[in-house]
């Protein structure tokens, strides 16, 4: 024995990304298969989502700046919080997760935003168009994996992903509302 670490090992998989594990959960090998792979599509999309909010957090500017940082802070962080949730469903499903950034940006549907700082009001509405393609997508997603009996995925799915994303829209899209502060 010993207490020297096995260094430098290579090709260690276990199981393969798209492949899920029998567990005992009453729900069928192609059910689990479905459901990983409409929850790994949304958690591609969603880790990009908070890598978006990070970065617009990092680059805002203007005279709103420390509201939408705060703001935008704080959305990265319930997007984060559903990162681990949407990848903890999957290995509880027997499957892999999406988790190395290469694959992720391989499979997002998110278009990849400029290098550089942008405009408040583009950076926000580049954040709203990544809500509806993750929304519209949930919504299709979870009734799916509902009539495939997979409640469990369903209910995080509406109850997380949905309410979270319609929730952090509504406070985007009221950024962008044109109004005076005051009237003279």
């Amino acid at each position: 024995m010993g207490s020297q670490p096995w260094l430098h090992q290579h090709d260690g998989r276990i199981q393969d990304f798209g492949t899920v594990r029998q567990f005992p959960l009453g729900l069928s090998s192609d059910a689990r298969m479905y459901s990983c792979q409409r929850l790994n599509q949304v958690l591609a999309d969603t880790q990009i989502l908070y890598a978006l909010y990070k970065k617009h957090h990092w680059l805002m500017r203007g005279p709103t700046f420390y509201q939408l940082h705060l703001l935008l802070d704080k959305h990265a962080g319930e997007q984060l919080a559903l990162v681990d949730m949407l990848a903890e469903r999957v290995q509880t499903l027997g499957g892999v997760a999406v988790g190395d950034p290469r694959h992720v940006a391989e499979i997002t549907r998110i278009p990849r935003p400029p290098d550089g700082a942008e405009q408040v009001p583009v950076m926000l509405s580049r954040l709203l168009d990544a809500h509806e393609t993750i929304l519209i997508d949930v919504r299709d997603a979870a009734g799916r994996v509902a009539e495939a009996g997979d409640d469990g995925s369903n209910d995080l799915l509406v109850s997380n992903v949905l309410r979270t994303g319609e929730l952090q829209a509504w406070f985007l899209a009221e950024h962008l509302v044109e109004m005076p502060l005051a009237r003279s």
